[in-house]
This record gives structure tokens, C-alpha cells and sequence, in this order.
């Protein structure tokens, strides 16, 4: 047995003198002790140590740079994240997994996944789901949790030393997502949290990460974790797969928090999800961020604004009284900026980003050109490359993406369009969505977080003037002057028209 403390003791001195060589580390040890043992032992205190491995073996401090711009783009699936899937799939089925009775079996999976989502029926995890899941989600909830990042990375907020839980962690794709945009020179103490046999999976995909990528699994509800139900909580397992020693108390009341807690697409799984996103709060640090994935489809998109709203409005309390949340007040910091305070919006909330697809992953080809198809069947059935999402950033510590407010003396309210209908006014406003036309004239959702039902700006004439409009990214703040407001009552919507006689600037990308 390792004095272990005494190795971290060590660390601590050298840590300010030159590199941390095991060997020589060993040598301080009381009793002896193996330079091996000695590594292992500096890698499980990398992140309390703050502490990097290097290619020669030393351990240095972690840069205290906050993480570069990674320039997320991915034109497709990592290959080696590919070829552990499929060397899953090929350990559960053998090499014709894709054939036969297992691919049949997995074709049903992902179409009854699919219809139980798009139904909104509760989502039960076998091992085949699981593997199905894998297949069809993988790749774009791994290339979706890089765009989110570059939100936080912009202005600094993400750190090479970083505490990570992933509540809902699946089979991975978020994981490896954030692996890839975080630097080689990382630290990361992640806890995943996942009951079902997507667990399995998870594993096996997180062995596919670098040492300095610490990953472990705890295998018990979200609600049981965070303290939300009681009963004796289950040992959590490494990244070798053993477990580890945990009391029958909750992680955060030892006193860990986390610098980020990920919710990638699970909130709509769970019976109550805006308790246990409040009960989340209780582990994050002071400077952390909640992150919240959800699918672009309408259900799951209005479900994750209406947690998000819940969450930020019930933190606020009724102005202190009886029914103020015990937690701290929350923040969204991206993308739904809230641009007048004390405003909180109440439309329908459907907004969700777009990026490039990606190449189609082998193992969704091979799945796809299996199936049985009729004279009149279309291929693609069980092919996902869309990267479409909706997500939300919460925060406690009132930093938002960018801090711009509207200006009463200047700005309409979008709460207050009704009175405005006809008349050309001035707003600011966050873009909400890509073009929505369906080749009309280009429409896009915006938000002020003020109104109550959805406002849409419609380009009937572009000009240089106005054309930041079509430009501008997701989420990108914009003032536009001289929109004339209408009423769709088609739609039951506010559009605001912009025309030759509108002005459109980017106030922040």
C-alpha cells in the first residue's frame, strides 16, 4: 500500500521547482515504493493536484489559460469512436451484426425510439436500444456539444482544469464531443450519470479517451444522486470498470461541485425535470454553467424553454417571499438573452440552431443498406448526419454571452407589440432561428425575452441596409430600426417587416 499522501505532499513541493518525475517522487516515499505505482497515483490527483501528464512521463501545473477557440467544424463521426462502436456491436452480434435477425432487432429499436420521442411515450433502455441509440445518435450529439462549448470558450469561461457531471450521459456522444473540443493539455474529473444499460456503451466509448480525460460512471438515477430520493446509493465505476469506494451519501455533500453539468437530451426523459435541474444547482461552482441539450423537434425544443423559464423565474422567487427558491438566482447566458430586466418571456419558445451535416458514419450505412424496403420505400431511414439542436446556458454568477440591454427611451417591447400594430418602430432583438421560409420571403424567429407570443422577421426587400439580418448567426443580438409591425392571424404571430425603408445592425455576432 502506497503512502499516498505523501506522494501528493511531494508534488506539492516540486510541483513549483521543475517537472514531477515519478522516480524520483518514489524515492521520497517511506517504505519504497514503484515509480508505476507512483504515476498511477499522480494521475488519480491530477485535477485536486492540478496537475498535466507529458509525453516524457513528468507531470507539470495545468496551464491557467482558459481553453482556445478549438474552431469547431467536424465534417464527421472520429474514426476511432466509429470503430469502437462497431467493435461493441461485433462482440454482441459478430461481424454480420447488420444482417439477419441482430439487424433487425436494432432497425426496430431505433424505430421504436424514434416513435416513443416523437409520441412522447416514456423511453425504456435495453441492450439492443442502447446499441441502436449509438448507432442513430452517436455522431450528431457528438458534433452538437462542440457548437454549445464555443459559446462558453468565446469569453473565456471554460478551463483546462475542469469538473465535468453529465447527468443523463447516454452513450457518450456529449463526452466525446467535449473531449474533443477541450486541448490535449486538459484536465478533467468527469461523472457520468446513467441507470441504464447505455452504461455499458458509455464505457466502452469513454476507453476511447485520454488518461487525462478521468471518467467515471455512476450507475443510479439522476433524482438519487442529487439527493432527490432516498435509498442507498450504488458504487459508482472507473474508467478500468472497478468500483469505487463511495459512502452512502451524496457526491456534493462531500463537497464537490462541478465547473459544468451537462443535460445532453435527457430532460424530457424525466418525471420532474425542472426539480432536478434546480437540485443541480446546489453542486455547481460559483462560476460554472449548466448546460442543456435537447433535439430540434417541437416537443422536446418548447419542453427544454419551458424547464429553462421554470428554473431562471422560480430562482427569482416572488420577491422574496414564501415561494423564493433556496438556490441562487439563474442566468440564461445563452442563447435566449433576456435584453430587458425583469421581463420574462412567454411564447411558445420553438427555437433551435442548425449546423452542416455530417458524412455519413459506416456503421449507419451498413444498418441502413440491410433493411427490407418495398417498390416505393426511400433509403435513409436510419441514417442521422442533421446537426439541429436546441440548447440552453444557465449560470448564477449573472454573466451573460454579452451584456446588452434594450433601452426603454429607444426600444420597443416586444410584450407591448399589440398597441403597435401598423406603426414602424425600433427594437433590439436576438436572432432565434435560421431562415424558416419554405421559399417565400426569408423569416426568422427573434426574442427580446419579453414577449408573449412568437415574433417573426420577415425580409420583404433586401438591401445593404437591412441584409445583417439574413447574415447574422444564431443567437447573434441585432437593433433594427424602422420595422413595421403585423399581426399574422394565420400564424397567431407578430411579424416584423423589413423592407428598403428598415435598418438592421449586428450589435453583438
Amino acid at each position: 500500500m502506497i503512502d499516498e499522501q505523501a506522494v501528493r505532499d511531494s508534488a506539492k513541493y516540486l510541483r513549483n521547482v521543475r517537472p514531477i518525475d515519478p522516480e524520483e517522487v518514489a524515492d521520497y516515499v517511506s517504505g519504497g515504493a514503484h515509480p508505476a505505482v507512483v504515476r498511477q497515483t499522480l494521475r488519480e490527483a491530477s485535477y485536486d493536484l492540478g496537475l498535466r501528464e507529458r509525453e516524457d512521463g513528468t507531470f507539470v501545473p495545468v496551464d491557467s489559460d482558459p481553453v482556445p477557440d478549438p474552431e469547431w467544424g467536424p465534417e464527421a463521426f472520429p474514426e476511432p469512436y466509429a470503430r469502437a462502436l462497431e467493435d461493441e456491436l461485433v462482440g454482441e452480434y459478430g461481424a454480420n451484426w447488420h444482417v439477419g435477425d441482430s439487424g433487425d432487432e436494432l432497425r426496430a429499436a431505433i424505430r421504436r425510439l424514434k416513435r416513443d420521442y416523437y409520441h412522447e411515450n416514456p423511453v425504456e433502455y435495453d441492450r439492443t436500444a442502447a446499441l441502436g441509440y449509438a448507432i442513430y445518435h452517436l455522431p450528431d450529439y457528438y458534433a452538437v456539444i462542440g457548437y454549445v462549448m464555443a459559446d462558453l470558450i468565446e469569453n473565456g469561461l471554460l478551463d483546462r482544469r475542469l469538473r465535468v457531471l453529465d447527468v443523463g450521459a447516454g452513450v457518450g456522444g456529449p463526452a466525446l464531443g467535449l473531449h474533443d473540443v477541450l486541448p490535449a493539455d486538459a484536465v478533467v474529473e468527469y461523472t457520468a450519470i446513467e441507470p441504464s444499460p447505455a452504461a455499458d456503451v458509455l464505457e466502452t466509448m469513454l476507453g476511447e479517451t485520454r488518461p487525462s480525460f478521468r471518467s467515471t460512471i455512476r450507475r443510479e438515477t439522476a433524482e438519487s444522486f442529487l439527493g432527490l430520493e432516498s435509498g442507498k446509493k450504488k458504487n459508482a465505476k472507473d474508467r478500468n470498470g472497478d468500483e469505487t469506494d463511495r459512502a452512502d451519501t451524496d457526491q456534493h455533500a462531500n463537497g464537490d461541485t462541478y465547473d459544468l453539468v451537462l443535460f445532453g437530451n435527457v430532460l424530457s426523459e424525466l418525471a420532474d425535470p425542472v426539480a432536478v435541474v434546480t437540485a443541480a444547482l446546489d453542486v455547481l461552482a460559483d462560476d460554472g454553467s449548466i448546460v442543456a441539450l435537447a433535439p430540434a423537434d417541437r416537443n422536446t425544443a418548447t419542453g427544454l424553454r419551458e424547464i429553462e423559464r421554470a428554473v431562471v423565474d422560480e430562482s427569482a422567487g416572488d420577491e422574496g417571499g414564501a415561494d423564493a427558491s433556496p438556490n441562487r438566482d439563474v442566468t440564461v447566458y445563452s442563447p435566449t438573452l433576456r435584453l430587458w430586466p425583469d421581463a420574462e418571456p412567454d411564447d411558445r419558445g420553438w427555437s433551435f440552431d442548425v449546423r452542416p451535416d455530417l458524412a455519413v458514419p459506416p456503421f449507419q450505412a451498413r444498418l441502413d443498406e440491410a433493411a427490407d424496403r418495398g417498390p416505393t420505400d426511400e433509403p435513409g431511414e436510419f441514417i442521422n448526419v442533421d446537426v439541429q439542436f436546441a440548447d440552453a446556458i444557465l449560470r448564477t454568477d449573472g454573466t451573460r454571452r454579452v451584456d446588452v440591454r434594450a433601452d426603454p427611451e429607444r426600444h420597443l417591447r416586444m410584450a407591448d407589440s399589440e398597441t403597435h400594430v401598423t406603426d414602424r418602430v425600433d427594437l433590439l432583438c436576438v436572432k432565434l432561428s435560421h431562415d424558416l421560409a419554405d421559399g417565400g420571403n426569408p423569416l426568422f424567429k427573434v426574442s427580446d425575452g419579453s414577449e408573449t407570443v412568437d415574433h417573426y422577421a420577415v425580409c420583404t426587400r433586401e438591401t445593404s441596409l437591412n441584409d445583417t439580418l439574413l447574415t447574422a448567426g444564431y443567437g447573434a443580438v441585432l437593433a433594427v430600426e424602422n420595422v413595421l409591425v403585423l399581426w399574422n392571424d394565420d400564424e397567431e404571430a407578430y411579424n416584423l417587416v423589413v423592407d428598403d425603408g428598415t435598418v438592421v445592425d449586428l450589435v453583438a455576432p
